[in-house]
């Protein structure tokens, strides 16, 4: 791949839920059946260790359920617990064989129990019991209230050890960012920078941009001149929204590639406030910019 920074590497846990349909699970592991040919592939908590060893990944995931929203409270414990049997079942397999390769790794316990505080407080004090090198908030971020997932965010992080990296899986929005930063999350991953450019829509320093809407049609301009993207530096808007209506691919490079650095901008600002101990006054103007639209 020729990258020399950090990788993470998951583990499937987000298959099980997104392809709940050809898979089954039990104690041993996930089994899904390939959409191509009908074979089964087993998922254990070993070899997904044994898996992310081989890629070479900084950062690797332990198999976990993620369960969907809304679930009963019965089957988020159940869930849950299968999750922490796994959990430890991972963390072994991932010390045993740490010595057998020169790359040093990472592993990350992931934090489980949907949308209940009760199971969402005893996961957090269970990983955080492993010892785990850095700890993940899963289970959010599938489909319930944005309120709801702060709230929960809340929860785990103040549980969950402070001088550990303290990871919310799949968020989400520039704003989205910004509120879980608040409330004591380190890292994240997501789609939406590139998904929402394909689609048409950027992020900006002055809040969401449609390059679909006929009102750039005749833009000459381009949008944020002093921002380091090529599509704010070296093209009007007229053109971005041409390429977009006219589906040539050169437009949505375009649009990835600055939505990609516009959550670098993002989260290099989040650094310097947070340095500079102005975190706190910056970012609630800075959520109400990012939730505009141009």
């Amino acid at each position: 791949m020729n990258w020399d920074r950090p990788i993470l590497t998951d583990s499937g846990g987000y298959q099980i839920f997104s392809l709940s349909d050809i898979r089954t699970l039990d104690e041993e592991g996930a089994k899904f059946k390939s959409h191509l040919d009908g074979s089964s592939h087993l998922f254990t908590p070993e070899n997904v260790v044994d898996i992310q060893r081989i890629l070479g990944s900084d950062i690797m995931m332990l198999l976990d359920e993620c369960p969907p929203y809304p679930s009963s409270y019965d089957y988020a414990k159940n869930s849950m617990e299968l999750t922490h049997r796994w959990a430890k079942r991972g963390r072994k397999q991932f010390l045993e064989t740490q010595s057998l390769y020169g790359h040093k790794q990472f592993q990350f316990g992931i934090v489980q129990g949907g949308t209940y505080p009760e199971l969402r407080t005893a996961s957090a004090e269970f990983m955080a019991e492993q010892d785990f090198e850095g700890i993940a908030i899963g289970g959010l971020s599938v489909g319930e209230p944005i309120p709801l997932m702060y709230e929960m965010t809340d929860l785990n992080t103040d549980v969950l050890p402070s001088h550990k990296a303290r990871y919310l899986m799949g968020v989400g929005t520039p704003a989205n960012l910004l509120e879980s930063v608040a409330r004591g999350v380190d890292m994240f991953d997501c789609v939406m920078p590139t998904r929402n450019a394909r689609n048409g829509t950027i992020f900006t320093r002055h809040g969401k941009v449609n390059l679909r809407n006929s009102k750039w049609k005749d833009h000459h301009e381009p949008l944020d001149s002093d921002f380091p993207s090529d599509l704010c530096q070296k093209y009007s808007m007229a053109y971005i929204h041409h390429l977009l209506k006219s589906n040539e691919i050169f437009g949505l490079t375009l649009a990835s590639e600055h939505n990609l650095q516009f959550y670098l901008w993002l989260m290099n600002e989040v650094r310097n406030h947070i340095a500079n101990d102005t975190f706190s006054n910056w970012y609630p103007g800075m959520v109400k910019i990012l939730e505009s639209k141009i």
